[in-house]
């Protein structure tokens, strides 16, 4: 089984639980597919470095998850036809992103609580 990432950006004209119920059938969809989701984590509403389909900003989402490569194809096929999704990209981790992904995790996990305490 392969790792990989993608980044998704969902239309801003949705809801905060809209849109987390759009990230949650992705998840179900990959399990479906035989994958295994690793990570899922919010970026929140951005603003975009140019205008997708006259919309400004976008609701970021990031999934890590495992598989074969159908799944990637047979997502894909599922973003394109999400109206929802706005722009997405799958990219294969090797070790070393995979590494640097672990590290990051871990570095934002330690910085959270230190954060909130203050």
């Amino acid at each position: 089984m392969n790792s990989y990432e993608t980044v998704f950006i969902l239309t801003p004209v949705l809801s905060e639980d809209q849109a987390k119920e759009a990230v949650q059938k992705f998840e179900k969809d990959i399990k479906s597919f035989g994958g295994k989701v690793k990570h899922s984590e919010s970026w929140g509403m951005r603003k975009l470095a140019y205008p997708i389909q006259k919309k400004s900003t976008g609701f970021y989402f990031l999934l890590e998850f495992e598989g074969a490569g159908t799944v990637v194809n047979d997502m894909e096929v599922v973003y394109k036809r999400d109206e929802r999704v706005m722009r997405f990209l799958t990219v294969k981790m090797d070790n070393d992103h995979l590494a640097f992904a672990e590290k990051r995790r871990a570095k934002m996990g330690s910085a959270k609580p230190a954060k909130a305490e203050a």
